[in-house]
This record gives C-alpha cells, sequence and structure tokens, in this order.
C-alpha cells in the first residue's frame, strides 16, 4: 500500500511565503479606502466647491479605485502567457516588479490625478497578475493532504494585507500633509520588493518542470518538497503520475483558450463554476465595506472614527479567515460555501432594512444625530463585522481554493486566469459604480448584495461539487463522473492511476526481493 504524502515542513513554509503575494493584493485594496477621506489627499485629487471647501466627489472617488480593478483584470489574463512561457517562479518575479514600479508611480505624484490612477493600473496588473499565479503555484506544490489549508493561507494574506492597510492608515491620518497618505500608500514598495527578492530562492513547480522537459529538476523539487530523498518510492510514484498525466494532457496540441469550455473532461463545467464563484464572492457586500467602509461609517453615528471602525473590521477579518484554515478540509467546499451564503445573506438584509429606517442623511453633523440615528448606526456597523466574519471563514477563501485545485495541468493556467479575471471584472464594476448607488439609495443597496447571496446558495447546492481531499488528478474523474454536485460528498474515485499501480507493483517486488 502507497503512504500518504507527507506534509512537508518545508512545503508550508513555501506556501506561505508565496501566499505573499495576497498580502499585496490586500493591502493595495485596503489602503485607498482611508485616502479618500484624508484631508490632504482630498485637496490635491480633490475639487474645489462653491464654499472654498475641498470635496471629492463620487465619481472622482469611483475613478481613483476602480482603476486598480481594471488592471488587475488585464493582469490576470496576461499572466496565463507568461506562467507558461517565464515559469510560475519567473513570472512571479515578473509581475512582483511590475506592481512595485506602479507604487512608485502612485507615491511619486503631488497633485496629478491621472499620475495618480495610472501609477493604480500598473500596480493592478501585478496584483491582478499575482492573484492568479499564487493559488496555481500553491495548487501544484502543495501535498493533497494540506493543498485546501495552504490555498486557505492565500486569503489570510490577503485579508492580513488589508487588516495592516488599516493600521497604518489608523496611524498616519493624523499627520498634516502628504505623509498621511504617501506613508501607507509608499509602503508597498517594501512588500513588493520582499516578494521580489525571496522568488530568487525558491523552486520551481515540479509540474511546469514536467511539461517543459526538466525531470531531473522536477524530481529533486518533489523530494525537496516532500523531505524525502530523490530516489525514494514517493518521489518515484509522484513524478511518474504527474509525467503520465501531462503526456494524456498534451496529446491534443497547445491548449486554447476555447479549450477551457470544451465538453472534454467537463472542461466547459469546471470553468464556469471557478467564473461563477468568482463573481459570486465579489458581490458578498464586503468589498463595499473594504473600499468605501470610511465613507460608509461616517454616516452610521458611531461615537468612533471611521479608521477605527474599519481598523475593527480588518482585525475581524483577519480572526474570521484562520478558522478558515481548519474548516475548509474538515467542513469541505460546498458547506463552507452554503453556510457563508446563508449567514452573510442575512446579516446583509439587516443591515440594508435597518440602515435605510434609521441612519440620517450622509453629511449629517454628529451633534444632530437622534438617538434612533445612533442606535440603528450601531446595529449596522455590528450586523457588517458579523458580514465580514462570515465571509472571511467561507467565501473569503474557498472560491481560491476551488480554482486552484479544479483544472488538469493543460488548460490550467488559462482557467485559473479567467477564473481570476472575472474576480477583477466584477471587483472593477463594484468599485465604480457603488458610490454612485450609494448616492441614490444609500444603505439599500446591501439588498443587492443579499439577493446575490441568495443565488450564490442555490447555485452552489446545484452546481459545486465537494473536491476536498482529492489530488488534482482524482478531480479529472469526479467531473468525468457526471456525479450531480449535492450527491458529491463521500464521492471516491473508481479508477488507479497507471503510475499508482507502477509504484504498488515496485513496493512489492522491492519487499519480495529483500
Amino acid at each position: 500500500m502507497a503512504r500518504d504524502v507527507p506534509t512537508s515542513r518545508r512545503a508550508v513554509l513555501l506556501a506561505i511565503f508565496i501566499a505573499f503575494g495576497g498580502f499585496l493584493f490586500g493591502y493595495d485594496m485596503g489602503v485607498i479606502s482611508g485616502c479618500l477621506i484624508m484631508p490632504d489627499f482630498i485637496r490635491r485629487f480633490g475639487q474645489e466647491g462653491t464654499d472654498g471647501q475641498y470635496i471629492l466627489s463620487s465619481s472622482r472617488q469611483s475613478i481613483i479605485v476602480s482603476l486598480l480593478s481594471a488592471g488587475t483584470f488585464c493582469g490576470a489574463l496576461a499572466q496565463a502567457f507568461t506562467s507558461d512561457r517565464l515559469g510560475r517562479r519567473g513570472s512571479i518575479l515578473f509581475w512582483s516588479a511590475i506592481f512595485t514600479v506602479g507604487v512608485a508611480i502612485q507615491t511619486g505624484t503631488t497633485y496629478s490625478l491621472i499620475q495618480l490612477v495610472i501609477g493604480r493600473y500598473i500596480a493592478g496588473l501585478g496584483v491582478g497578475s499575482l492573484s492568479a499565479i499564487v493559488p496555481l503555484y500553491n495548487g501544484e506544490t502543495a501535498p493533497k493532504a494540506i493543498r485546501g489549508t495552504i490555498l486557505v493561507i492565500y486569503q489570510v494574506q490577503v485579508i492580513s494585507g488589508i487588516f495592516f492597510s488599516y493600521l497604518f492608515e489608523l496611524g498616519s491620518h493624523t499627520i498634516n500633509n502628504s505623509a498621511s497618505w504617501r506613508i501607507p500608500i509608499g509602503l508597498q514598495m517594501v512588500w513588493g520588493i520582499i516578494l521580489l527578492s525571496g522568488m530568487f530562492f525558491l523552486p520551481e513547480s515540479p509540474r511546469h518542470l514536467l511539461g517543459t522537459g526538466r525531470g531531473d529538476e522536477a524530481r529533486k523539487v518533489v523530494a525537496d518538497l516532500n523531505g524525502v530523498p530523490e530516489d525514494d518510492p514517493l518521489v518515484i510514484e509522484i513524478v511518474e503520475e504527474l509525467d503520465f498525466a501531462i503526456r494524456e494532457e498534451n496529446m491534443g496540441g497547445k491548449a486554447t483558450w476555447l479549450e477551457c469550455f470544451s465538453t472534454r473532461n467537463a472542461l466547459w463545467r469546471r470553468t464556469i463554476n471557478g467564473m461563477m464563484l468568482q463573481f459570486i464572492q465579489q458581490l458578498n457586500g464586503q468589498n463595499f465595506y473594504y473600499y468605501y467602509g470610511d465613507t460608509f461609517f461616517q454616516s452610521a453615528g458611531a461615537g468612533l472614527s471611521p479608521y477605527v471602525i474599519q481598523t475593527v473590521l480588518g482585525a475581524v477579518s483577519v480572526i474570521g479567515t484562520l478558522p478558515a484554515l481548519y474548516f475548509i478540509e474538515t467542513w469541505g467546499r460546498r458547506k463552507s460555501l452554503l453556510l457563508g451564503a446563508s449567514g452573510q445573506a442575512i446579516c446583509a438584509l439587516i443591515v440594508a432594512l435597518v440602515g435605510h429606517t434609521t441612519l440620517a442623511p450622509t453629511g449629517t453633523p454628529t451633534s444632530a444625530l437622534t438617538a434612533r440615528n445612533r442606535a440603528g448606526g450601531d446595529v449596522v456597523i455590528t450586523f457588517a463585522v458579523f458580514q465580514v466574519f462570515i465571509f472571511g471563514t467561507t467565501w473569503g477563501p474557498t472560491p481560491w481554493v476551488y480554482l486552484g485545485e479544479s483544472f488538469p495541468l493543460r488548460v490550467r493556467p488559462k482557467s485559473i486566469a479567467l477564473g481570476s479575471a472575472t474576480n477583477w471584472f466584477w471587483n472593477f464594476m463594484l468599485s465604480f459604480f457603488s458610490p454612485r448607488i450609494v448616492d441614490r439609495i444609500g444603505p439599500m443597496i446591501m439588498l443587492v448584495f443579499f439577493g446575490m447571496l441568495v443565488f450564490g446558495y442555490i447555485y452552489v447546492y446545484f452546481a459545486i461539487p465537494e473536491t476536498k481531499g482529492l489530488t488534482l488528478e482524482e478531480v479529472d474523474e469526479l467531473y468525468r463522473s457526471g456525479t450531480p454536485s449535492w450527491r458529491s460528498v463521500g464521492w471516491r474515485p473508481s479508477e488507479k492511476h497507471y503510475h499508482h499501480e507502477v509504484h504498488e507493483k515496485r513496493a512489492s517486488d522491492s519487499t519480495e526481493n529483500s
């Protein structure tokens, strides 16, 4: 009997460091929220009103926030080309450098809105590509027993990045000059350089090495990641099975984008599922809090500053993500998504109705708030915290886990690129239109997210199979089997992979000879 793949400390440490790309993603997403209400930032990039006061209109807020998402959409697609040509490791190096350049352009601007948004777009190219490559890399290097947990680490890093951006802005927003926003934005260059430097010491993905004919390097990486010698039977088994799967996948020639939607091995269903989960995730409501929470909570009438409230939300997000490291492998993917959609929908509905009926109009002075306004604000903030916590435990990490483990090597970079691009497209739509929608309907925008969460529950129940504990090759068989998603929990592969049998035979022969 072949033994289980060991949980290598090196593999875990490697995954944690690679997931630092998620920290960049989260930090860049969170940092702009506080900048939008900093007086110096508003004076430099806003417009002077008739009363002599500077304001940052909803249209300018939309442009500043959404240009990052526009870049991430393009970057998520572009990485599909670089991850094959440069390798997973080389691609991470390249896009980390692009991200760092974009941050430098943002930090160096003085009064130019155009320079600021160009810098955000370029940084977005790096963030979007890394959001696709990191799950791809981790999915290809992690032992299956902990693959879900390791992919969750990516989301932990994303949420940690958001939280640290809030912390730095909590400390810097009281500075009465451009340092109030330059410091938190400029710190991103440090994060980019850390990732860029560390990649020089990390290995290439063994699947990519085998796919490009570098078998000896692949064996060495597999051995290192599993903490065993290169001639260990486990290494032989893993490499032979990967090599066999790669040859089978490549028999049809070079993969195309259209192949991601082919009927072979239900690839169309997998790609659509990956894209739909990312679409639903973006319209859960939590990103509205991340992008515009400071502005939104100003009207909630709490006794705390919006920076403090946002920092509390960030801390709750981090705390909420940590249980996902356990639940992703005990609950599984389906249960996490179903429970998460239910809990978040309840929170979004309460925020919408209570906020609409009790909150004061935007711009109402604090001294004019009634007891009803303040009580309603407390309820809104409380259930916003609950929603963010539930998101961190369920819908935050799970779509990325599913994306990283659902596709065969042949189309994996392209399929993951489509999923990530979907994420960023709807991130762009959310960040661009949210301020305009809130201007018209206020807290009732949460009803949009409530409806999406109800739809998400239905979609997951009927369309998303359980992939917990399966190898990437066994996921292929699950989809080929045609098992209904609602009956996929407990499914086990019926066929033995050829090279697993080879390993069994070799182990048996070795025992007999000894």
